[in-house]
């Protein structure tokens, strides 16, 4: 078990790594050569250009303005500067309302760290009942601090439950506002915003086979009878060109590959044609051989040119065979109105008497959109779940060895006493602190490393059709990982270990008090994960260390062109399905340990204040997010914030209830009810405004927009809104692939692409282009015109 002493080494420990990440992101961050690597979001959006292209040399790699390192800290009050309705237009509502978890942190645990202080930490630490226990069970310092102190059937327990019912009444007030203000904000945004592909376009599953008329007919004869007046267009999918489970289609293969040759050869095209701006006097020349080693010599602009028309032929050819076989078109449509009332309709209704056939959903944003997924048969869905959620279940419990493991090592004292050859080793005051205050906290992030790319794998396994939605469920099951394994595993594995002589020889009628003693006992291991994970482990966040080296990898080895840079960079999103999960496992920890080990508390503040300021800065300069849903995962939030009071309720009533507090305890029992009530209550007032848009502002923002743009023409980009990347333009599927794609849904339909044709040559729109040497691909024509010709059939 950790002492004070133990506690004290592995604060000093993150504290100086946190303070070093610090000082080197501050220093790193204003030297030109990072610029790319720590403000990627200002040149995606345009407003950033490159601080290289400068007469000195020296300048285009290293600051040599002294006064700016004497002001290498103002990223923080910089920081703060954005107001949230502007942060709000700059990287959307799903950022702003991450952000806002944090603060909804500060809220509920500040004050609940004031009252604990003052109350039950004085009444624990006059409880002294640690003093007296067997020396067989091992304690520390901190234990004395908590509610194990605290003698049996002491009236000293009134307080505890009358801080856990302040501590719950005050978060249920703190979730309620928060809920209120995200529900308006969404609501807002939505309203707020230009017409967008998503508000008017519905997703079409389990199309019924009809004999003698295609899938795209069939949609249409449906839609022109039952949505007549609203119904405008729709584009239906080929089965080979987005999946076929559980192995990809040859022809897909061999699409997707031809494509990335030509960016390929493209790329090789741009830096030539750059090569011979530079010095028009010589003409760059190549080797037609293997990687132009050996061969005739040609003209290399030339050859790639004609590589490239080759590719395009190519492309066409393989397009249309996919657009031609009747066979591929799969039971899918994404389904447009010329109106949200329209979409609402469709969307938020069943369609057929039959509930299993003409299955309406609203469709995903664009970018949001996970297209290998939409070939999944519908029926074969519910099988899929009820697999992934046995596998999850296995994974959970194989899970349990590692932190059985990592427990060992938090517990060196205990395990002495089962394994005595040990102690030799493990002696040494400073190696011991270092194994048990810093060691177990390592140990488990290391373990937890991998789990998000296993379960976002087996969430893609089931078949969901957005990357909002994966991330979800994602979310979801990473949550109840740590719910399981990290929280209550550490604590039985931990108690397991640490008790087991005690448990051997002991009464059994004793063995429940001393399971209720140790779980206060494990804040120890907690405080330790905190700083690990918390404090360091967001300081590692903000410095960018792999991003850092990867884009200075790539620019000495793979960059050729301003395309090249541009992927480079990869600034990525925040990661929900780690970082939401995480943050719920530290309101449990509060929630848990508030009224058990208050002491706790304030390392879980330092937490939630310093990750707000690090991903403030994040959203603001560096992440360029995938999709925007909303704020759609604020419920999911919540709910699991009101789980982690039901949680601490259970437990503290287990806790007393082995304390013999007879007289007290019942007084407890009333709590979880009334926290269910509260959450079955904000589920029925909240929820819908996330999952249904409402008719009234359905219909008041269609009235808007019929009154200031009536001549919109909204056919001409709703038809290609949802074309498949393999059939966009190869540059958006380049970005799209990278997630470096631009919101296309931000602009009013016609009027906005007419801008964007003039504006393409505009600085705003070059850096998402290759300056030199751009010429406009036959295949790209070509393929949107059969796209529609086929695909896409209008009312």
């Amino acid at each position: 078990m950790a002492s004070l002493g133990d506690i004290g080494v592995s604060a000093l420990i993150n504290i100086v790594t946190a303070f070093a990440f610090l000082l080197a992101f501050a220093l790193l961050r204003i030297q030109p050569i990072n610029d790319r690597v720590y403000f990627p979001k200002w040149y995606i959006i345009g407003a950033r250009t490159s601080p290289t292209h400068t007469a000195n040399f020296v300048t285009k790699f290293v600051n040599l303005n002294f006064k700016t390192y004497l002001n290498f800290l103002d990223w923080m009050p910089q920081t703060m500067r954005m107001k949230e309705p502007e942060l709000i237009e700059h990287a959307g509502l799903d950022s702003a309302a991450f952000l806002r978890i944090y603060v909804l942190g500060l809220r509920i645990f500040g004050p609940a760290a004031v009252v604990a202080f003052l109350v039950l930490i004085p009444v624990n630490v006059s409880g002294g009942v640690l003093f007296f226990l067997s020396k067989d069970l091992v304690i520390s310092d901190i234990d004395k601090l908590s509610i194990s102190n605290v003698q049996p059937k002491s009236p000293k327990f009134f307080a505890h439950i009358l801080v856990m019912y302040l501590f719950t009444f005050w978060a249920c007030y703190m979730l309620y506002k928060e809920y209120d203000v995200i529900a308006s904000m969404r609501l807002n945004f939505l309203a707020s915003k230009s017409r967008r592909a998503e508000q008017f376009t519905v997703l079409v599953r389990n199309v019924p086979h009809v004999p003698d008329s295609s899938v795209s007919d069939t949609v249409k004869c449906f839609f022109k009878k039952n949505h007549s007046t609203h119904y405008l267009c729709h584009q239906v999918y080929k089965s080979s060109l987005i999946s076929s489970w559980p192995r990809p289609s040859t022809m897909r293969t061999n699409m997707q590959r031809a494509v990335r040759k030509r960016q390929k050869m493209q790329n090789y095209l741009d830096y030539n044609q750059l090569k011979f701006e530079r010095h028009p006097n010589k003409r760059p020349t190549r080797k037609t051989g293997f990687l132009g080693l050996w061969g005739q010599k040609v003209d290399s602009i030339e050859y790639y040119q004609q590589r490239i028309k080759e590719l395009d032929e190519k492309l066409t050819t393989e397009h249309q065979k996919i657009l031609k076989d009747p066979k591929r078109i799969m039971s899918a449509a994404f389904v447009s109105f010329n109106s949200r009332w329209g979409a609402a309709v469709c969307a938020q209704t069943q369609q057929s008497k039959n509930p299993i056939l003409w299955l309406t959903e609203w469709a995903p944003e664009p970018r949001d959109v996970y297209w290998k997924n939409l070939a999944i048969p519908f029926v074969s869905l519910s099988i899929r779940k009820l697999v992934i959620s046995l596998a999850v279940f296995a994974l959970v419990f194989f899970y349990i060895i590692p932190i059985a493991f990592v427990q060992s090592l938090a517990n060196l004292e205990g395990l002495e006493k089962v394994v005595p050859f040990l102690r030799p080793v493990i002696e040494w005051s400073f190696v011991k602190s270092f194994l048990q205050g810093f060691l177990p906290g390592l140990a488990l992030k290391i373990f937890l490393w991998l789990l998000p790319g296993i379960l976002m794998t087996m969430s893609k396994i089931e078949g969901h059709v957005a990357f909002s939605v994966l991330e979800r469920s994602t979310a979801a099951k990473y949550y109840f990982f740590m719910l399981v394994n990290v929280f209550l595993g550490s604590i039985v594995t931990g108690t397991a270990i640490q008790q087991l002589n005690s448990f051997l020889h002991q009464s059994p009628t004793q063995i429940p008090r001393t399971i209720g003693v140790s779980i206060p006992m494990k804040a120890t291991f907690f405080i330790t994960y905190i700083m690990v994970d918390g404090w360091a482990g967001m300081a590692g966040e903000i410095l960018r260390l792999k991003p850092l080296i990867m884009f200075h990898l790539k620019n000495m080895v793979i960059v050729k062109t301003a395309r090249d840079r541009q992927k480079a960079m990869n600034p990525k999103s925040i990661d929900f399905p780690e970082a939401i999960p995480s943050l719920q496992l530290y309101f449990l920890m509060g929630a848990v340990y508030a009224v058990v080990t208050p002491i706790l508390l304030p390392f879980i503040l330092i937490f939630f204040a310093f990750a707000y300021f690090v991903y403030r800065h994040q959203i603001i300069n560096v992440y360029n997010q995938r999709y925007e849903s909303a704020a759609a995962f604020w419920p999911h939030v919540h709910h699991r914030i009101v789980a982690s009071l039901l949680i601490s309720q259970l437990l503290l009533l287990g806790l007393l209830s082995t304390k013999k507090a007879a007289n007290s305890t019942p007084l407890l029992a009333v709590l979880p009810i009334l926290t269910v009530t509260f959450h079955k209550f904000c589920k029925n007032r909240f929820e819908p405004a996330f999952r249904k848009y409402p008719l009234e502002e359905a219909v008041e923002k269609d009235a808007q927009d019929e009154a200031s743009e009536p001549e919109t023409d909204m056919k001409s980009y709703l038809c290609e809104a949802y074309l498949h990347p393999v059939l966009r333009s190869i540059e958006e599927f380049e970005l799209s692939e990278l997630g470096l794609g631009v919101d296309k849904n931000r602009a009013h339909f016609s009027s906005q692409l007419e801008k964007e044709q003039e504006n393409k040559g505009s600085p705003k729109m070059q850096h998402l282009e290759v300056v030199v040497g751009q010429h406009e691909s036959a295949y790209t024509h070509h393929h949107k015109a059969s796209a529609q010709n086929v695909d896409v059939t209008d009312h």
